[in-house]
């Protein structure tokens, strides 16, 4: 997708690097958005709980079509644990002012990096009882706010890398990066249940999604400044930007059969970028390197090069 030019009263198209601060949820921080470019067509790819902050990557626009590709990627988070206290939503919002606090045992480095070794991997994490997965069609939080019980459900999640950046009892900093659909909630109560002094989440910021970074992140007012100076389409970045998949780049006289969502066949390839095999996802390119369409290779790449008798690849979207 190309930069396009959007003035005040122009749509933006493109993905926009958003810094949330604590306080609204990414639907009120997507509605922020709205009001104040003045524009509807705004969409998150990967919900932050109200009390977190960090990025939220939004889609603008056309950009809107590829929000779906982008909630897959891994997420870096900075990470406060309170140790000595338990909290019913695993975060500060569910502590209760009469509890007292928990002795914590003597910890030091070395004990809390063997201590968080034991969740990296691939682990079995229970959805906190606040969230907003559904169980029998009614969301988790509206029901522990009824009073009723239920037993929330477990997801496989991998963490990849938990890092000890300092402790000064009792709070703990780590520095997270983990699959998607990750709770760092659940892993704060977790780790509070594995010391035996119980544990909530206290501070959370999301530092990347992929390769995109919180750095090159707007705040609000950074997003009102440009939008009244006719800039922000300069800081929206471009599919080609954000999907970082493999890619079959087609013949120039197939592009536009590509926008019917014509069949490919090893005479429309002109050449193959990275490495992939049947069933993963790859882009469409065009000879000069704009995304045309995401889907599936339903061939190894071998089969490209003479794929008669075979079915190359299926449409998931086509980005016209």
């Amino acid at each position: 997708m190309r930069h396009e030019m959007a003035g005040r009263n122009s749509c933006y198209n493109g993905v926009l690097l958003f810094d949330k601060q604590a306080g609204p949820s990414s639907h009120e921080a997507v509605m922020d958005i709205r009001r104040t470019i003045g524009q509807r067509r705004v969409g998150h790819t990967g919900t932050l709980d109200p009390l977190a902050e960090g990025l939220l990557v939004m889609c603008l626009g056309k950009a809107t079509k590829i929000a779906q590709f982008l909630s897959g990627y891994d997420k870096t988070y900075e990470a406060e644990i309170c140790l000595g206290q338990r909290s019913a939503t695993y975060d500060r919002e569910g502590i209760d002012s009469d509890q007292g606090l928990s002795p914590i045992p003597d910890l030091n480095e070395d004990k809390l990096q063997r201590l968080l070794s034991q969740y990296e991997g691939r682990i079995t994490q229970k959805v906190p009882a606040y969230s907003a997965v559904k169980v029998d069609g009614q969301r988790l939080y509206r029901l522990a706010r009824n009073g009723i019980v239920v037993d929330p459900p477990e997801r496989e999640i991998e963490i990849r890398e938990i890092l000890f950046l300092d402790y000064r009892k009792p709070h703990l900093r780590l520095l997270i990066t983990c699959s998607p659909g990750t709770y760092i909630r659940s892993l704060a109560n977790d780790l509070g249940e594995k010391i035996g002094c119980g544990a909530f989440l206290s501070g959370l910021r999301r530092l990347a999604v992929g390769e995109l970074r919180v750095k090159e992140a707007l705040t609000l007012d950074d997003v009102r400044r440009h939008h009244e100076a006719d800039t922000l389409h300069e800081q929206l970045l471009p599919y080609e930007a954000v999907l970082r998949y493999s890619a079959i780049t087609v013949c120039d006289d197939f592009k536009e059969s590509v926008i019917c969502g014509k069949e490919l066949t090893s005479a429309n390839v002109e050449k193959l970028e990275g490495s992939f095999s049947a069933g993963d996802r790859v882009l469409l390119k065009d000879t000069d390197g704009h995304i045309l369409a995401v889907g599936t290779a339903e061939a190894a790449p071998e089969a490209f090069a003479n794929g008669r008798g075979h079915k190359l690849f299926s449409y998931i979207r086509v980005l016209n």
